[in-house]
């Protein structure tokens, strides 16, 4: 931020900007914006966020986000827990629970194998996904990480392990989106929409 503004201005544009997603010009108008609003507000504003920070920590039967011991998911007995969706992301059970079909439960991985940026089976939740299998009566999990390299790459190595165990393992079937063309769908994407292809 420009040397004109007030350090304690400046500061805060910084540390806005250091969120995903946030240029210059939007952290700029967010330090702004904060600076207009009443005291009150302000306060609110910096306490919600000290106390999501403070009592926000992972589930501990899913590894997703709770301010609980146990998320509303896990907790919630009409779910039906023999079924479990494998996740990257906890926005990915906010997206997943967006279609209202699915009623089992999930496991947040908390990212995707990545040797190249460090990141292999201990840095996920891998390993409490296993111990959370044998302690438990699971027909099926959902391979539902992303379809990237990373996210491909996790999906067959806990497919590996889990195989033997005699659970089925199932991937989540992707290809056009819907109100896409197929003259712009690259050759992967395509040859997964037509392995994918069900009967009508």
């Amino acid at each position: 931020m420009s040397s004109y503004n007030a350090a304690p201005l400046a500061k805060l544009a910084e540390q806005f900007e250091r969120l995903p997603g946030i240029g210059n010009k939007t952290a700029q108008r967010l330090a702004y914006y904060v600076l207009k609003m009443p005291r009150e507000r302000a306060v609110e504003f910096s306490q919600a966020i000290m106390s999501a920070h403070d009592s926000i920590h992972y589930c501990k039967e899913c590894c997703n986000l709770t301010d609980k011991e146990k998320c509303s998911v896990c907790e919630n007995s009409r779910r039906d827990h023999s079924t479990i969706c494998v996740v990257e992301d906890p926005r990915d059970v906010m997206a997943v629970e967006r279609t209202q079909e699915y009623n089992g439960v999930y496991h947040v991985l908390h990212g995707a194998m990545s040797p190249l940026n460090g990141i292999g089976p201990e840095q996920l939740t891998i390993k409490e996904l296993l111990a959370r299998i044998q302690n438990s009566k699971v027909n099926e999990v959902i391979m539902a990480t992303n379809p990237t390299i990373e996210g491909e790459t996790t999906s067959m190595y806990i497919s590996k392990l889990l195989k033997p165990l005699g659970i089925k393992v199932t991937r989540l079937a992707y290809g056009i989106p819907v109100g896409g063309d197929l003259e712009y769908a690259d050759e992967v994407t395509l040859l997964r929409a037509l392995e994918g292809r069900s009967e009508m």
